[in-house]
């Protein structure tokens, strides 16, 4: 788990295709690895990664398909910026929100203007991911913890102070940059909660309406009032 509060930038040293896969290998100078085993969890730009090997300022942490599906990682080039948070203790602050490192999709910039000192920054997500993205609720953005200012469809804007700025990927965003994104942990799981029983039927999508409404005892109260 993690916070969505980033540590520091780190930059792509390598990338090694294995068997179909990858295995990335970041610099991390900025990051404090004297803790660090093997196994341990980091999140690069979001992704949560096991790290395979350390040396130094540098670990090295393989990349699945699956990831590299879902993912921007497979198309970060050598030299490239990376968020990087290492996975929370007991110990840590919880300033940002519950995150799990589990990347719900690919989002696309549509757009960044000023707004006093900050940045304010629209953002598409996949069509699949808007019921889970709610003005004033959390999500991720390269793990980054944000907060949702507003939304319209799939369409949702957020805006950056100077120092998320400075210390994150979102100095090098353009217009037409993908992001990771990661939804609020607690909206993914009420999704499968409202399902109730039929989360185990295949197929089985969930939906708020008066039927079911009724049937998990609230009152109807569509007819006539007095």
């Amino acid at each position: 788990m993690f916070t969505g509060i980033i540590e520091t930038l780190g930059t792509l040293a390598a990338m090694e295709p294995r068997g179909g896969d990858l295995r990335l290998t970041v610099r991390a100078s900025g990051l404090d690895l004297s803790a660090a085993r093997l196994g341990d969890s980091i999140a690069v730009s979001g992704v949560c990664l096991t790290v395979t090997a350390l040396d130094g300022e540098r670990f090295s942490a393989d990349v699945s398909r699956e990831s590299l599906s879902v993912t921007t990682l497979g198309e970060l080039g050598i030299g490239d910026r990376v968020n990087l948070e290492q996975a929370l203790t007991l110990a840590t602050r919880l300033g940002g929100h519950l995150v799990s490192g589990h990347v719900d999709g690919v989002g696309e910039l549509l757009s960044m203007e000023p707004d006093a000192r900050s940045t304010r920054v629209r953002f598409r997500a996949p069509d699949a991911l808007a019921r889970y993205i709610a003005a004033k609720g959390s999500i991720t953005i390269d793990g980054a913890s944000l907060t949702v200012n507003h939304v319209d469809g799939a369409v949702f804007d957020v805006n950056i102070i100077p120092h998320t700025w400075g210390l994150t990927r979102f100095s090098v965003y353009r217009v037409g940059s993908r992001v990771n994104l990661e939804v609020d942990l607690v909206a993914r799981y009420l999704e499968r909660l409202v399902l109730g029983e039929r989360a185990a039927e295949s197929g089985a999508t969930p939906g708020l309406s008066e039927h079911w409404l009724a049937e998990q005892g609230f009152p109807n109260h569509s007819g006539p009032r007095d």
